[in-house]
């Protein structure tokens, strides 16, 4: 199974099955005694498996016995200078008496040195002939790639090696899955078991296996062009077609998306004919693999320089509806995350979202988007906890969405967000996790840029105007979420100093600004910037913070003119006293001149 849930954006995912598995395997062959030259000497994609023949013959002839003289001669020790000039020529040829008499200690069939090193990468240690074979292994029984494969390669004329006794060995090609009797092809030998029966192993599994190692190898670029080489492409793309195994699709899947993750590599999977409507066809599968691994593929092309093509098969609403209902209603972490990438990956590309917006907001983005926010909010504690992130990610989500101007103005219409915005602001815990106090308050203020309508319902709310005060300790680094907290305070106090507000009121907003004036103070002045050195963004939070002060410098004036009209028996007991009231209005005005 793909790693992809903790990679970075573009990394190749891993499925799980480790490289390991490949060297394994051949040293498995090597201890039944098999010949393996030809299989682990690194070979180019397009070489002749007659180079490989000749290897393997020639390490048969390494294994020929010595002749009784021979024998006779090295159990008599080296008293005659005859035996120990055939000795030292026997060393110059590579060989030694001890290792020729004991073939189990040294086997004379071990693999040859590469005739060239510069035909594996220096990046791996993968024989590129062993990947070949794994992706023979994945290729559908009686398929026409199978035919079209054997034809390329010549497997068949290319198989021949003579024996000792001058036959040839041919492989079997009655069996219509094209698998040969080559060491190295994994899986391919019968297994015998105790009672000496010859057993074969599961093909699903031995399908599976191959196919996870393929997934690990397309994570390497070198491996990765040598697949696409090899016609796996058009492989993986017979095994969507016909397969009606979920976890092989998956794989298929996760091989492309490894594939597709390579910069160089990615146009030939896209323009790979036939491709890009099959993947369209898994969306409409049920299985949380698939289905996550097609988004993780997807987010891969739409990167690449192929998106607009891409995005023109996307355009249907069909298509839309099932990739928001797969969002809205998929319990998994897994397929969130990547739905989501997806989605943001659509948002992140300019000529993307210009096509797609539209029909997006037509099929309800906006209304799904809401809907994932809502139901994660309202989950119990347990649940919650068997769903790590999945809060943070969908407020992340939220924040892009709002961004975009077109979608924030549809969000803006409806008063349950809001609600539940300010629900969460309102929250005990919300300090306790500094990204879900700025995701909200980068919501909010996107939300209040459009929908202007929403200030007055929130500019009333103390416990809401408090919460926002209460988070300026919280983020002080984050640029972005003190620009958008800055903002989103401007505006409910520029409409609570519009507002006509009565007595009680008055001593309840008094209490909170004298309540919080320390926190205003140390952010403004822990923010201070020379003007030489004052950016957009400075000068933007800057103006909207002598908003705050010019609505909280109406505030204090007021109630301290009410107070001090009043005698001590009409007096109203605040907590608070028209001292520090005054001390408070001292350094608002100063900060505005």
């Amino acid at each position: 199974m793909a790693a992809g849930d903790t990679q970075e954006e573009d990394a190749p995912a891993e499925s799980g099955a480790s490289q390991d598995g490949a060297p394994e395997q051949l040293l498995e062959s090597e201890a039944a005694g098999e010949e393996t030259a030809s299989d682990h000497a690194p070979v180019s994609p397009d070489a002749s498996r007659e180079e490989g023949s000749r290897g393997a013959g020639e390490a048969a002839q390494d294994d020929a016995p010595e002749s009784e003289e021979e024998q006779e001669e090295a159990e008599g020790g080296h008293e005659v200078d005859g035996d120990a000039t055939e000795e030292d020529e026997e060393e110059e040829r590579g060989y030694g008496n001890e290792e020729d008499t004991d073939e189990e200690e040294a086997p004379s069939h071990l693999p040859f040195p590469p005739a060239d090193e510069g035909l594996l990468d220096d990046t791996t240690t993968v024989d590129p002939s062993y990947t070949i074979s794994l992706i023979r292994q994945l290729m559908p029984k009686g398929s026409n790639v199978l035919k079209e494969f054997c034809v390329k390669e010549s497997f068949p004329e290319e198989m021949s090696a003579n024996s000792d006794d001058g036959e040839s060995r041919q492989p079997d090609n009655k069996d219509p899955s094209g698998k040969s009797d080559k060491p190295g092809f994994p899986d391919e030998q019968s297994v015998n078991s105790d009672d000496g029966e010859s057993t074969k192993p599961d093909e699903k599994d031995q399908w599976e296996e191959c196919g996870c190692i393929l997934w690990d190898l397309a994570a390497s670029k070198p491996q990765a062009e040598l697949m696409i080489d090899n016609h796996v492409l058009e492989v993986l793309l017979e095994n969507l077609r016909v397969s009606q195994s979920c976890r092989a699709k998956e794989i298929c899947l996760g091989i492309m998306g490894n594939l597709a993750c390579h910069e160089f590599l990615v146009n030939a999977v896209c323009n790979e004919k036939g491709l890009i409507v099959t993947v369209m066809e898994q969306l409409f599968l049920d299985d949380i693999g698939c289905l996550s691994e097609t988004f993780r593929l997807l987010a891969a092309i739409l990167r690449s320089s192929a998106s607009i093509s891409w995005a023109e098969v996307l355009l249907p609403d069909k298509i839309l509806s099932r990739i928001l209902s797969i969002l809205g209603n998929t319990m998994s972490c897994t397929l969130l995350e990547k739905g989501i990438d997806f989605i943001s990956t659509v948002m992140d590309a300019q000529d993307v979202i210009a096509m797609l917006i539209q029909p997006l907001l037509r099929v309800g983005l906006a209304d799904h988007a809401i809907g994932l926010l809502t139901t994660e909010i309202q989950k119990s504690p347990d649940e919650k906890v068997d769903r790590p992130g999945c809060l943070d990610l969908i407020l992340h989500f939220m924040e892009e969405l709002t961004a975009i101007h077109s979608v924030a103005e549809v969000m803006s219409s409806s008063d349950q967000l809001m609600q539940v915005l300010v629900g969460m602001m309102k929250s005990p815990d919300k300090l306790e996790v500094s990204s879900y106090c700025a995701s909200v308050v980068i919501i909010i203020s996107n939300i209040l840029t459009d929908g202007k309508h929403l200030v007055p319902m929130v500019s009333h709310d103390l416990p809401f105007l408090e919460s926002l005060f209460d988070i300026l300790p919280v983020v002080p680094d984050d640029d972005q979420a003190r620009y958008a907290l800055w903002c989103t305070l401007s505006r409910v106090l520029a409409q609570v100093q519009e507002t006509e507000i009565n007595s009680s009121s008055l001593d309840q907003f008094a209490a909170l600004f004298l309540g919080k004036f320390t926190l205003i103070k140390d952010d403004i002045e822990s923010h201070e910037v020379d003007e030489e050195n004052l950016s957009a963004e400075d000068s933007y939070v800057m103006g909207w913070a002598s908003k705050c002060l010019r609505a909280i410098s109406f505030v204090m004036e007021r109630w301290i003119t009410e107070k001090s009209s009043q005698s001590k028996e009409d007096a109203t007991p605040t907590g608070t006293s028209i001292d520090n009231a005054r001390e408070l209005l001292s350094y608002c005005q100063k900060m505005l001149h």
